[in-house]
């Protein structure tokens, strides 16, 4: 039967193409507001530290006459901590603290001076705030500074953050 073609039935269903879904994904994730390029990025969840960068980085965008990026990035957990897997494998938790933060923000004072606009990731804090920066333009990344045993143990945001960025890092203190 060398030579038979079988012909393609009309209602077949075409095979999803991951590379066109990641394209769209891609093209979705950078359309960001113009108003926002070459802006400031700043890490913030709420804690003292970011409080600080954050107070930094609003008068950092008012001098500059550019908008303000807060960055939240939301909790990622491996799952071998509960289930002893061997691969790494990262498990999505809820994190309702960003619709707390955003709340918090848009009733604060001090944020009316500046355009700003909140924006949630999940994963790791460097690559996020640093994806964050690159698809802004930003022409900075504010930080604030980690206390504590698990920055010493495990390396500091902001450390990690300064040696691997592709724009200025300002560490608030």
């Amino acid at each position: 039967m060398a030579g038979h073609e079988f012909p393609d039935p009309a209602d077949r269903k075409k095979v999803a193409d991951p590379l066109a879904d990641l394209e769209a994904a891609e093209e979705t994730r950078h359309s960001c507001d113009p108003a926002f390029q070459h802006g400031v990025v700043v890490g913030f969840d709420g804690s003292t530290s970011s409080e600080r960068a954050l107070a930094y980085a609003i008068g950092m965008a008012r001098r500059s006459s550019c908008g303000l990026i807060i960055v939240h990035v939301a909790n990622r957990l491996p799952t071998t901590v509960w289930a002893g897997c061997e691969p790494p494998v990262f498990v999505d938790v809820p994190d309702h603290r960003t619709e707390v933060l955003g709340l918090e923000l848009a009733c604060a004072d001090h944020l009316c001076e500046v355009p700003w606009i909140l924006v949630e990731r999940g994963g790791d804090i460097c690559h996020e705030l640093e994806e964050v920066g690159r698809e802004y333009s930003a022409d900075a990344i504010v930080v604030g500074s980690t206390h504590g045993l698990v920055g010493r143990i495990f390396g500091s945001v902001a450390g990690r953050l300064a040696r691997r960025a592709q724009r200025p890092v300002i560490v608030i203190p």
